[in-house]
């Protein structure tokens, strides 16, 4: 006769095994294309990184901010002084990668280090604005069918706001990897990808786009050729792209309430590495 509790107990022990931490082996310290959200020049930071003498310390945050520092009297020492570059850098979170000869970081934590999230009382009362933990400013634009929309009408969803244009090369170039977060997000009803076109006329944009034969949301902004620097809000007023976009391609992530949890200026070289991320504001947001 066939021990069935005893098959049970190896296939507990394997999912047991599967879910501990054992399980999530640390990448191989000398593998660049592990570290994520680098782009070519992160990628060849952490190389010097690793070419260094101890005691050495390579720091990262969401979004592609990274440092490094080596040659310092202590791990410890060398932690604190890369941690202080990154956030000199940027206002998200920055951790730890690798210390020494050691990778140091939680990738399970990493996803989540968009939050803490904002409820809907404090995002009510937080300013508006475009910077992390404000409430973004709410623009008009249209759909597809030519519908009059605002911002605020995606309250509830998680939406990434991008902002490019057809003459723009580096938007151009980020365009394939937006296409394949559009594929990887698939049939999302809580993430939303809402495309605006800047200092171009739609039509000028949709031809290109379409003869790269790109299928994503692009929604027309209201703006019709390369004078127009402005964009429309939903009370009629007009705000200068530029106070949104120091450059273009910019992405913004809003919460559920509006609220920017995160800002990218210039193209993001691997957009798919932000999948968990935009789920974990969808499952933690909206509260």
């Amino acid at each position: 006769m066939v021990n069935l509790s005893f098959f049970r107990q190896i296939a507990c022990a394997a999912i047991l095994l599967a879910l501990s931490p054992l399980a999530s082996r640390a990448a191989a310290l000398d593998d660049v294309e592990a570290v994520p959200h680098l782009d070519r020049a992160g990628q060849e930071g952490y190389r010097d990184f690793l070419a260094f003498d101890k005691h050495r310390a390579f720091v990262i945050a969401p979004g592609g901010v990274w440092s490094w520092k080596g040659g310092e009297s202590s791990p410890e020492a060398a932690e604190q002084e890369a941690l202080q570059a990154c956030r000199d850098e940027t206002g998200q979170t920055c951790v730890l990668y690798a210390v020494d000869d050691r990778v140091v970081f939680d990738n399970q934590a990493w996803p989540r280090l968009w939050g803490p999230y904002q409820n809907r009382a404090e995002a009510a009362k937080s300013p508006v604005g475009q910077q992390r933990g404000a409430r973004f400013h709410d623009l008009a634009f249209r759909n597809a069918a030519g519908k009059r929309i605002t911002l605020a009408d995606f309250k509830g969803k998680v939406v990434l706001l991008h902002f490019w244009g057809s003459w723009c090369s580096p938007c151009r170039s980020e365009m394939p990897e937006l296409q394949k977060l559009y594929r990887a997000l698939g049939a999302s009803s809580d993430i939303q990808m809402v495309l605006l076109q800047v200092r171009e006329d739609p039509a000028v944009s949709r031809t290109w786009a379409r003869q790269q034969h790109l299928k994503l949301p692009f929604y027309d902004s209201g703006v019709k050729n390369k004078t127009m620097d402005w964009l429309a809000q939903a009370d009629g007023n007009r705000i200068p792209d530029r106070d949104i976009a120091a450059v273009f391609p910019t992405t913004y992530v809003l919460d559920k309430h509006g609220i920017v949890v995160f800002s990218h200026f210039g193209p993001v070289a691997r957009w798919s590495q932000y999948l968990p991320f935009l789920r974990d504001v969808a499952a933690r947001s909206g509260k």
